[in-house]
């Protein structure tokens, strides 16, 4: 068996070392934008394609390179039925569910109704009690879903759904359901062979989720107990029999503390199926292989080994309201002790054209409270820069006491972001300092000595540090040595030991000629000498910038409109996140020469308004995020 892996990133690298594994050869796939990229030097193979998402593609990078099996990984064409059955009509094994389950478990309604059928209790459906949750029929990771707690929100809360879902699915159908308030989301783990056995391996608790997007997940969950685990067990394996699955697959339940029901089925591999390998000791992949092979399902386990949560790695600003981060890896190295499911290294590229998980970290021990230290060190001790992460957003997250005490539902995290809101360390700076005046990059503007009088000249100007005075930063450090370095790469990063108030710390760094990287314990800045040059456009004073890199998704005014204060000018998408870019006061649209679907690097001037035929003192970005979902091809 030849396996093409129709996917990228993490879960491309991490199907490839299984398919490796089994002794079986590997063809990774790539578009150019992914040109180098680790999931494609992972691979024994690798071919180019246009898109992801183009099934015609993928089959024509079987035919060229030889493979006989497809693995689709998640997201993307996984859950396409239309690509299974062509993938089967080409000749070749499809490592995943059979077609018409695809069809079926992918229909929100007709999806319940197999359950209802199977005998698995289900929410009620209608609008005659509020809050309701609107959901795409063909929609999954919460793309396509609002939350409605009044009857006059539904007409446009629909709306919306439909078109979020039209643009993520090719399809606007919708259902409506009660809503629980406070319900925590637990999953169950099905596999089955083509011989009629049918398997399940415990629960993972994902309540931890921003926007519908899952942050932290573990298994097994704190709130299960072995009738329940049962319980639920024998349901998902129910419904899974009633509609013919085969391979591996998630049934997904919300649960009120007392009852489960239905919400949907993933039919593909989760982004979270670590945790359940940890603690059942098993290679899910390695099974779903094996099925697809034709073979008998070994025996598994019945019961979960100690305790496993995993942290996803985002390429996100929390600090700016979670939009996306791009940049380039100038430092990576991994934490030891944990495992680790990574798409990047040294070097790589951060875009929006893709979904922005970077890794997944993932900790086992012996009991939760174990594997939630482990996992919160291990966020603490991973070096990444060059790009803004929610690193440390996620060890605030474990660090608070109702998750240590397993008191969750889905709604908390967004109930108590703005505690999370952790500025980074005071020291970062004035060790950036230190770091800067005593790096031996050869080329680097940073190579001047601290000047006694507590500041860093620099040939290009200036250092800022987000808006913070980089002299009051430095009167710390006047007298400190400099750093002692533990080590360091060609590429200017490295670690080193700094010195502050008669504290020495670990940092690490990376270097270029115009910018610094400092970072520890999760947290991290970004110095730049000078302010990045927007791609030649003349700046208008007071224009309203691109607070991320994006295309305009839609465009509510003219040039020469009058507009009052808050009023929506133009929306923005990147990763699927919208953004509302407003007026920040009554006046005259000028400098607007954007049209939907034009491409927006980060700080670009977008547009300006004129308040009283002149431009405001105070004018500024003003953006409001609307929704959030993962991109296309975005897991869940």
């Amino acid at each position: 068996m030849i396996v093409l892996i129709a996917n990228r990133g993490e879960i491309a690298v991490r199907v490839a070392r299984s398919v490796h594994g089994l002794g079986l050869r590997s063809v990774g796939v790539a578009t150019a934008a992914d040109a180098g990229a680790l999931h494609a030097d992972a691979c024994d193979v690798t071919a180019q394609i246009g898109s992801y998402l183009a099934a015609e593609d993928v089959l024509d990078a079987a035919a060229r390179t030889g493979a006989t099996a497809i693995h689709p990984g998640y997201g993307f064409l996984s859950e396409n039925a239309g690509f299974a059955q062509a993938v089967l009509d080409a000749g070749l094994t499809w490592i995943g569910p059979p077609p018409d389950a695809i069809a079926l478990m992918g229909d929100k309604g007709r999806a319940k109704q197999a359950a209802v059928a199977a005998g698995v209790p289900v929410v009620p459906t209608g609008t005659d009690t509020f809050p309701v949750i609107v959901k795409a029929v063909a929609g999954g990771g919460g793309k396509g879903m609002r939350v409605v707690r009044a009857a006059d929100e539904l007409e446009a809360a629909t709306a919306a759904a439909q078109r979020e879902a039209r643009a993520a699915f090719g399809d606007d159908r919708v259902i409506v359901e009660r809503y629980l308030e406070r319900p925590r989301h637990l999953e169950v783990q099905v596999i089955a062979d083509a011989h009629g056995t049918v398997a399940h391996l415990g629960e993972r608790e994902c309540s931890l989720q921003r926007r519908h997007q899952k942050v932290l997940e573990e298994a097994p969950s704190p709130v299960v107990d072995a009738a329940l685990r049962a319980r639920m067990g024998a349901a998902a394996v129910a419904l899974a029999r009633a509609c013919g699955y085969i391979n591996a697959g998630t049934v997904e339940f919300i649960f009120d503390g007392t009852d489960f029901f239905f919400l949907e089925m993933n039919t593909r591999l989760q982004v979270e199926h670590p945790v359940t390998e940890l603690v059942y000791g098993v290679d899910l992949v390695a099974l779903q292989l094996r099925v697809a092979r034709g073979e008998r399902l070994p025996s598994l386990p019945t019961e979960p080994r100690g305790h496993a949560v995993e942290a996803r790695l985002y390429a996100e600003d929390p600090a700016a309201g979670f939009l996306p981060a791009v940049g380039t890896v100038r430092r990576y190295v991994e934490p030891a002790g944990v495992r680790v499911d990574s798409g990047i290294r040294l070097g790589s590229e951060v875009g929006t054209a893709y979904d922005p998980m970077l890794a997944k970290l993932i900790a086992h021990g012996p009991d939760r409270a174990t594997a939630l230290g482990r996992l919160e060190r291990a966020l603490g001790e991973l070096e990444l820069l060059g790009v803004a992460t929610n690193a440390a957003f996620s060890r605030a997250l474990l660090q608070r006491e109702d998750v240590r005490a397993g008191a969750m539902d889905t709604g908390l995290l967004e109930r108590v972001l703005e505690q999370l809101a952790v500025a980074p360390p005071e020291d970062l700076l004035p060790a950036a300092a230190l770091a800067a005046a005593g790096t031996a990059h050869p080329a680097s503007p940073w190579r001047r000595a601290l000047a006694d009088h507590g500041e860093v000249r620099v040939a290009a100007g200036v250092v800022t540090a987000d808006g913070r005075s980089w002299r009051g930063a430095l009167r710390r450090v006047v007298g400190s040595p400099l750093p002692r370095r533990e080590d360091d790469d060609s590429t200017g990063g490295g670690t080193v030991r700094i010195a502050l108030d008669g504290v020495e710390r670990r940092y690490a760094v990376a270097v270029t000629d115009d910018a610094i990287w400092i970072s520890r314990d999760g947290h991290h800045l970004a110095l730049a000498t000078h302010r990045p040059a927007r791609d030649g456009a003349a700046t208008l004073a007071g224009s309203l910038e691109a607070p991320m890199p994006g295309t305009v998704l839609l465009v509510h005014v003219a040039d020469g409109d009058t507009v009052t204060a808050g009023q929506t000018l133009l929306v923005l998408e990147s990763m699927k996140m919208e953004l509302a870019i407003t007026a920040p006061h009554a006046g005259v649209v000028t400098g607007l020469q954007l049209a939907p679907g034009d491409r927006v690097a980060l700080k670009q001037p977008l547009l300006a308004v004129l308040a009283d035929g002149t431009l405001a003192a105070d004018d500024h970005q003003s953006g409001r995020p609307l929704t959030s979902s993962p991109p296309d091809g975005a897991p869940t």
